[in-house]
């Protein structure tokens, strides 16, 4: 008896909303859809916007409860649960690879997922029944988180499914003035970056903060940009595949979200 090997998995960049992406009347069918559209993963690996900690952390391989890392939300987003199986050989995988590429590696074993991670986990996956396992950013620069998805890279050929998952624009500030339009610096960065990922424009994205028009607005701080870098590191052989599934904006949020592969 032969097993067979496990399918090659794309790599994903995803902007994964707030809480109150489940009531959202397009959103959520437009994520689960891309879900129906992949192989069934093995596990997934997500670098959350929303975790940063150096040296690189690697979170619960266990389930244990969700981190409910926001504020002033009505009470039934603080329960919503997914007790998706936690991923210890996983783990161990990453492990390897990336102390065995010089990267130091850390164990949080009392972190559960945060909400970049499974907002959009319950959407895609809502059966909650393919292990996960997060981990952090140990930087926001992007050639370094490049490099970390280089690394990872190997684990697409496992079945794993990498994601990096944050907002294509994401300024909450600026949005105090937004109307029933997106504002202006949101729809420029958002058509910059969608083109700039069609050209394979990797220099320009690594200096997006520069490059990019309004770069500054769209991103005052970069942490849900910084996990696109991750996912392009994982891609870097096959960047000419990359297809937007998502796009458009959410309360002038571009939630562009790729695929690689």
């Amino acid at each position: 008896m032969t097993t067979q090997a496990p399918q090659r998995m794309p790599a994903l960049y995803l902007s994964h909303g707030a809480p109150p992406l489940a009531d959202d009347p397009v959103w959520p069918g437009e994520l689960a859809a891309w879900a129906g559209s992949l192989p069934r993963p093995k596990a997934i690996l997500v670098v959350s916007a929303h975790w940063e900690e150096s040296p690189l952390a690697i979170g619960a391989t266990t389930t244990l409860p969700l981190v409910y890392d926001f504020w002033g939300f009505p009470q039934h987003y603080y329960q919503v649960t997914y007790a998706a199986p936690g991923a210890p050989a996983l783990a161990e995988d990453v492990r390897k690879l990336l102390r065995g590429a010089g990267h130091p590696v850390q164990d949080v074993p009392d972190r559960g997922l945060d909400h970049g991670a499974y907002v959009p986990l319950v959407e895609m996956f809502p059966a909650a029944d393919i292990p996960v396992l997060q981990v952090s950013m140990p930087t926001l620069e992007p050639e370094r988180l490049m490099e970390i998805g280089r690394r990872l890279a190997p684990l697409r050929d496992e079945g794993v499914l990498i994601v990096g998952s944050g907002f294509f624009t994401h300024n909450l500030a600026a949005l105090r003035y937004a109307g029933p339009q997106p504002p202006s610096w949101s729809a420029e960065f958002d058509d910059w970056g969608n083109r700039a990922l069609d050209s394979q424009d990797i220099d320009a994205l690594l200096d997006f903060e520069h490059a990019a028009p309004a770069g500054h607005l769209a991103h005052p701080r970069t942490e849900h940009f910084a996990p696109l870098f991750v996912t392009l590191g994982a891609a870097e052989s096959e960047l000419g595949s990359q297809r937007s599934i998502i796009d458009g904006f959410w309360l002038g949020l571009a939630k562009r979200s790729v695929q690689f592969g």
